[in-house]
């Protein structure tokens, strides 16, 4: 049976391993780094699902006051299709919008042509928006 809790710090090396196992982690990003910066701004949006005493998905949501934010959905490929990346969404959807947030945005690879399907079956539309970036830290690129 699946279980959806908040991130705790013992739970750092499973995470990192599983976002590994889902290709999340890339040179730019330190997933450590990443995970003490969610710890800092909106902790209560950091959720794992946990069956057996093992981590098996996450999900990290953020909110500025204006939009949320939802960031490395991940889901062990073992897991998959069960619908426990969808109840991660749920929660972080539920938690935000006690929040009081109006909408959500995500980004996605656009060569992740399969987890964009996931995010469509969840009632996620494509946003004719430019997404664009500026890295802040040259030392780890994050």
């Amino acid at each position: 049976m699946m279980n959806i809790r908040r991130f705790e710090p013992q739970d750092e090396e499973q995470v990192i391993v599983l976002w590994k196992e889902c290709n999340l982690v890339v040179p730019w990003n330190d997933p450590k780094k990443d995970i003490q910066r969610k710890l800092k701004v909106n902790p209560e949006l950091f959720f794992v699902s946990v069956e057996n005493d093992k981590i098996v998905g996450t999900i990290m949501g953020g909110y500025e006051g204006h939009r949320g934010w939802v960031n490395y959905l991940a889901v062990s490929p073992s897991h998959q299709r069960k619908g426990y990346g969808r109840q991660l969404m749920e929660a972080v959807e539920v938690k935000l919008r006690a929040m009081g947030c109006p909408k959500i945005n995500l980004q996605g690879r656009e060569t992740n042509l399969a987890v964009i399907e996931v995010y469509k079956a969840i009632g996620y539309n494509m946003d004719d928006v430019v997404s664009m970036g500026k890295r802040l830290e040259s030392d780890t690129l994050s």
